[in-house]
């Protein structure tokens, strides 16, 4: 800082001693004249701001005698100075505590100096401009006023030094979310597209910022891909500069959020889905995690989630998941769900050893890792085999642990009872996960829709083909709550799910004895004549509807039945959300250059 103030003030005190030798010396065509070169105001002002900047401790620049000197300065028709008052602008701007809010006022000779053709001015003065810029209020205020319109002038000007300032400026001011929209309709895209394929790293480096900062807004996103900013993004993925690779590959990610692109990146850009593989090794641990989270993003259509398995992109994806950094992990999690979502990908997720892991991740204290490695797990289990094998990985100990937490989160919950009704159609499942019926049986409880009918459905999974239904005969009691509750409920789902378990519930001639004897007879019998009723009159008019009056038609067959013998059980039943396979996205922050 001393180098800095020592620079302003020996510019100001050379030409404040070179116009008071002309000044105060005859002129060459007059001996007994003198040449006026400054006005006695601009000479009062020179004299002030040396004054002030020799004292500088406890001097309010942006108030009183120091901004009038300014002022004056910046109005002036010398050039030079101009360019004293835009440089000690530039340094007291960029003293610490000094950057505070300001009002118009102080704004006024930094237009005056932007406006100036000198690129000494425009450079300084810029500088000063982004300075300020890094205070939450003067954000708002310098776009308030009218500044974006010259500093899009900057942005077309031949000087490097020019350039960098004025784009770091903008990048300053899109921080603010009042300014974003503004921005992006000022005119500003275009220009900033096309400083990002700067030759000057430091252009290229603020142009990039700035781009990131646009990403956050809907509409800037959909002018940016306008503008052609993306192949621009994806050949700075190659950059030597770690920022430039930060900010486009965090860019990338945002513009990801929106299928319209997507659906243009699956066509232009081919080198995009090895690029952020690549990144995936990169030292730098932020890098690192914008690759996956960018890889997440785009793994949001079929397309993508088949091109990153194709590209080789799971051995490094598995490491990332397997990382000590929980945001590393996190994202990466959040990656393999997206992935898992495709039924192409399921076989190549499991023989490339993701399964292991991720059953390891429902011990992480991070939740929503927790609910991302669920939710893959259950995408994964959709082929019998798979089922085995994640069981036979020991997944059941974990989920039983999850489940023994108190007030264990509810997205966790939905998760982990949806994942037990899809493992529990399988032979291994059904007889790992009767130690958990009470608990199940007890979820049917939950005020969650959601948990209540996935514990439902991994009930009467686990149901489903049994030998011995001894377990479900000694919790008769909760059995019998949770079926009248669903059948006397409004939702059609839960019909659906009660109505599907007792078809399996009554292949035990003890629990078909024990219903027969029960209210829940009449409960089912009432159900099956509304449905019936509802059927007559051409009423269920959805595919769900008629299958519900059919389930409801047979149950109430074979219960009349004297036969008790055991037939096939019917096909099986997702509670809500059970078969569903979830993606997600979300944008990043913002970035001050």
């Amino acid at each position: 800082m001393a180098s800095n103030t020592s620079r302003a003030y020996a510019v100001v005190r050379v030409y404040f001693d070179w116009c008071s030798s002309i000044c105060c010396g005859p002129s060459r065509r007059n001996h007994h004249l003198y040449e006026p070169l400054l006005a006695e105001g601009e000479r009062t002002a020179v004299s002030d701001l040396l004054r002030f900047l020799e004292v500088r401790d406890g001097i309010d620049f942006f108030s009183g005698e120091a901004l009038n000197a300014l002022s004056t300065l910046a109005a002036s028709d010398s050039i030079e100075l101009q360019r004293s008052a835009a440089l000690a602008f530039a340094e007291v701007t960029e003293r610490e505590g000094d950057v505070r809010t300001v009002d118009r006022e102080t704004l006024d000779p930094l237009m005056t100096l932007l406006s100036s053709d000198d690129a000494e001015v425009q450079r300084a003065a810029a500088a000063a401009l982004g300075n300020l810029a890094t205070n939450t209020e003067n954000k708002v205020l310098i776009v308030q006023v009218g500044v974006l319109g010259l500093l899009i002038n900057l942005l077309r000007s031949s000087n490097v030094e020019v350039q960098c300032n004025a784009v770091g400026c903008i990048t300053n001011l899109a921080t603010s979310d009042e300014n974003k929209q503004k921005i992006g309709q000022s005119g500003a895209l275009l220009p900033l597209v096309r400083l990002a394929r700067s030759r000057d790293i430091r252009v290229q480096r603020n142009a990039a910022g700035a781009l990131l900062n646009m990403t956050h807004d809907a509409q800037n996103r959909q002018e940016l891909v306008l503008s052609g900013c993306v192949p621009v993004l994806v050949a700075l993925l190659d950059s030597p500069d770690l920022d430039i690779k930060f900010f486009s590959t965090t860019s990338l990610s945002n513009l990801a959020v929106d299928a319209a692109t997507r659906r243009r990146l699956a066509q232009s850009e081919p080198r995009l889905v090895p690029a952020l593989i690549r990144l995936m090794d990169e030292e730098s641990l932020k890098i690192q995690c914008q690759s996956v989270l960018a890889l997440r993003n785009l793994a949001s259509d079929d397309g993508f989630q088949l091109a990153i398995v194709q590209n080789g992109g799971l051995p490094p994806l598995l490491e990332v998941l397997q990382s000590n950094v929980p945001q590393l992990a996190l994202a990466a999690a959040a990656c393999v769900r997206n992935l898992s979502i495709h039924a192409d990908n399921e076989s190549a997720l499991i023989e490339a050893g993701f399964v292991i892991p991720l059953i390891g991740l429902l011990s992480s204290e991070q939740e929503e890792i927790v609910a991302h490695a669920i939710s893959t797990l259950r995408n994964l289990a959709v082929a019998e085999s798979h089922k085995t094998k994640i069981i036979e990985a020991g997944i059941v100990v974990k989920m039983q642990d999850l489940l023994n937490i108190p007030n264990v989160n509810m997205a966790i919950l939905s998760e982990l009872t949806a994942c037990i009704a899809v493992l529990g159609l399988c032979d291994a499942g059904k007889i790992a996960f009767m130690p958990l019926l009470k608990r199940l049986l007890l979820l049917t409880r939950s005020e969650s829709v959601e948990i209540a009918a996935n514990s439902a459905a991994a009930i009467g999974n686990i149901a489903s083909g049994m030998e011995d239904y001894s377990a479900f005969v000694a919790e008769w009691d909760l059995l019998n709550e949770y079926l009248t509750r669903f059948l006397t409920s409004s939702s059609p789902n839960l019909h659906h799910i009660s109505l599907w378990s007792l078809l399996h519930f009554i292949e035990s001639r003890q629990l078909k004895t024990i219903i027969l004897q029960s209210p829940l007879l009449g409960c089912i019998t009432r159900l099956a004549e509304s449905y019936d009723a509802l059927q007559q009159t051409g009423a269920l008019d959805t595919p769900e509807a008629q299958d519900i009056a059919q389930i409801a038609s047979n149950l109430v067959e074979k219960l009349s039945s004297v036969d008790d013998g055991g037939g096939e059980s019917l096909i099986s039943v997702d509670g809500g959300g059970v078969g569903t396979r979830v993606s997600g996205w979300r944008t990043q922050q913002d970035f001050d250059i």
